[in-house]
């Protein structure tokens, strides 16, 4: 979940039993990854590494040709020639109605989460505390929304199921991500990560104050592919769907 970043420590409680973790670190690219123990191979995380190059190279040369795509926080339209990757960034911002960059951590995690299943069953991909998960057993994930007092006193619970979902917040208080609002933390559960992401995004963009809490969950309501979120401002929060909070 969005927290301080120069210190990632909410990875530690992140792996479940029967899984390995690594890390993969291209520029701001931040990954922490945990596959099932019989898939890892001492070659997995240099694949993983150029994997994320190649897809690091096709938006940065995207948005050399295109600077609009890295600086709007609006919906924008990309021509079919357009990489496949800024293609599923600007359609997931655009549902959400925000910029294509509001998928970015969303999108690099749910393609090394998407290639990683070739070679494990079981997969965990957090970026920037943006997640992309499919798993046996039930995973605990925390809740961190900077000064609040719910911060790192909760956890969403995520039932297994058998296709992955997407785990994503976006703050206004903490992290370098820019926001339009001031929640703690807007946390979004969704099939698609990139989508999530963007949702997070745009829900947190909507809140200034606690009176907003309520209204800030309309837009996930809306679209099929969410299935819970939760908002946090000081000592309020909403949550809608399925959303399951345990005390840490």
């Amino acid at each position: 979940m969005t927290m301080v970043y120069s210190k990632r420590f909410y990875r530690s409680g992140l792996c479940p039993a029967g899984m390995t973790s690594f890390r993969v670190s291209v520029k701001e690219t931040d990954l922490w990854i945990a596959v099932e123990e019989h898939a890892y191979h001492t070659e997995l995380p240099q694949q993983v590494e150029q994997l994320v190059w190649s897809l690091r190279r096709q938006l940065e040369k995207y948005i050399l040709q295109e600077p609009y795509f890295a600086k709007t926080m609006h919906p924008v339209l990309v021509d079919a020639g357009a990489p496949m990757l800024v293609q599923e960034m600007v359609r997931a911002g655009n549902r959400a109605g925000v910029g294509p960059m509001a998928a970015v951590a969303g999108a690099f995690a749910q393609r090394t989460g998407e290639w990683l299943r070739q070679h494990s069953g079981q997969v965990i991909v957090e970026n920037g505390g943006d997640i992309f998960c499919c798993t046996q057993d039930c995973l605990r994930v925390g809740v961190f929304a900077g000064a609040s007092p719910f911060s790192g006193r909760l956890s969403i619970r995520v039932e297994p199921q058998a296709e992955p979902r997407g785990i994503c917040t976006s703050s206004g208080t903490v992290g370098p991500s820019y926001s339009e609002g001031r929640a703690d933390a807007a946390i979004i559960v969704a099939s698609c990560t990139l989508l999530a992401d963007a949702v997070a995004t745009a829900t947190a963009n909507s809140i200034q104050w606690a009176g907003d809490l309520e209204n800030s969950l309309q837009l996930a309501k809306t679209l099929p592919e969410v299935s819970g979120v939760l908002a946090i401002l000081g000592d309020k929060m909403a949550a809608w769907g399925d959303i399951q909070l345990e005390q840490v």
